[in-house]
């Protein structure tokens, strides 16, 4: 008894000996580290959708969209052109050669204005102002489809890269922990009171918190090059990343799967999109149906010719009608009108393509969501668990009552379990940001 209390004494002062020397030696003032920038999801978000250029793609693609539509809608509308003309010409020339027509040539210098409007078509103009509408909220939904792949791709880079962070402070404990053992088991060894073995068996488990630590450090950069990539710049920078909802407690996933898939078939803006691509299709099918269809103009012009000839006036005045009736254009038209069904009916299936990879997308994403919501309880308990082993087996072994290996090995799982739990939390926000993306709901 008597050797067990003074073995226990010595080695409370061989353990208490690198503290004491710690807090005696003065330590030199330590520089001020330069402050990262700080950067929260809400402000990467609104830098992505203003730089990406996924984003501004999108955007000049509807602009050039709106401008078709303009386009399309200028047969609803007059043609107005002025003409000056000017001629010096051979005394009773003609154009003999060149044409079915055989007109005289006069000397003349005149102005004036000419008028052409389409009458009808009998619908096949508004088919086609129909089809370019269309296309053009099309691709407007393309705008919010990109805005929505953005703010998903910054989110989960955010994510990752907090995530990383974590990892790196769970290395840095780590390595901090191992390192205070390594020299206090060094110090007990130097005293008779350690083997060699123990002090080797210490120096691993602290070099696999380093080589921890290093891979946690390399990828706290490459998740910030992630980062810069999502938000659409090319240099990649090191922020302090902050969010309000850091210290509130997780939501758990809805617990009913129809509402998400009844939001995702009607606001999902890639399902809007191919919707409206296939009302586009279906105007325009029946527009190339309306090719056989007569098409009526009027047609107007006016003037003065001040310097003419004797044979003409100095004004001059007409206005007509015009019926243009296709008789035969070698079965043209029917072609063009198959061919405008038949891709419509294809993009009849993409709708329904793109509603099946939905439903399936957001059964998975539902799922996921409900795993990782449960991890983090279950990695909670693991963590809680592990450190409780991991003291326990701390003091076994300061008490000589087991190995320096079940030290280690509670070293490991403490380790292990710390790591489990960060990602667990990080993993559970990113699913529920895929889910909300899913579903078609903004964040």
């Amino acid at each position: 008894m008597m050797g067990a209390s003074l073995r226990s004494l010595a080695l409370a002062a061989v353990l208490a000996a690198p503290a004491v020397a710690a807090a005696q030696t003065p330590r030199p003032a330590a520089a001020p580290a330069p402050t990262a920038a700080t950067l929260s999801l809400a402000d990467a978000i609104q830098r992505a959708l203003a730089n990406h250029p996924r984003v501004l793609a999108a955007a000049d693609a509807a602009a050039a969209a709106r401008a078709v539509t303009t386009e399309s809608k200028a047969t609803r509308y007059p043609t107005i052109f002025g003409s000056v003309t000017g001629v010096d010409a051979l005394v009773n020339s003609r154009i003999a050669a060149g044409g079915l027509n055989n007109p005289v040539i006069f000397d003349r210098y005149s102005n004036g204005v000419t008028v052409a409007q389409l009458v009808t078509d009998f619908g096949r103009s508004g088919d086609l102002v129909q089809t370019a509408a269309l296309h053009q909220q099309a691709r407007e939904q393309d705008v919010n489809a990109a805005r929505a792949d953005v703010e998903l791709q910054v989110t989960a880079a955010y994510l990752g890269a907090r995530r990383a962070q974590a990892v790196l402070q769970v290395a840095d404990d780590t390595v901090a922990a191992r390192q205070l053992v390594v020299n206090q088991i060094t110090a007990l060894a130097q005293n008779q009171l350690k083997s060699d073995l123990d002090v080797s068996f210490a120096n691993v488990s602290l070099g696999q918190a380093q080589l921890l630590q290093l891979e946690a450090q390399n990828g706290v950069q490459a998740r910030f090059a992630d980062l810069a990539a999502a938000m659409g710049e090319r240099d990649a920078t090191i922020y302090t990343l902050v969010d309000p909802d850091d210290a509130a407690p997780a939501p758990p996933p809805v617990p009913d799967l129809t509402p998400l898939l009844a939001s995702a078939m009607s606001a999902r803006p890639d399902l809007l999109s191919v919707r409206a691509d296939w009302s586009a299709a279906l105007h325009f099918a029946s527009a190339q149906g309306e090719l056989s269809r007569p098409a009526i103009s009027f047609a107007a012009a006016a003037g003065i010719t001040p310097y003419h000839q004797d044979t003409l006036t100095d004004r001059y005045a007409a206005a007509g009608i015009n019926v243009s009736i296709p008789i035969f254009t070698g079965h043209l038209f029917g072609a063009e009108h198959a061919e405008a069904v038949a891709r419509a009916d294809a993009e009849s299936q993409r709708v329904r393509d793109t509603e099946n990879r939905i439903a399936h997308d957001i059964r998975v994403a539902w799922l996921q969501a409900g795993a990782a919501f449960q991890r983090i309880a279950l990695t909670s308990q693991l963590a809680t668990q592990a450190t409780r082993a991991q003291d326990l087996a701390q003091s076994r072994y300061d008490l000589g009552l087991s190995s320096i290996v079940e030290l280690s090995q509670a070293q490991l799982n403490a380790t292990e379990a710390r790591l489990e739990q960060a990602n667990a939390r990080y993993d559970y926000a990113a699913a529920l940001a895929l889910l909300r993306y899913q579903a078609g709901q903004r964040p």
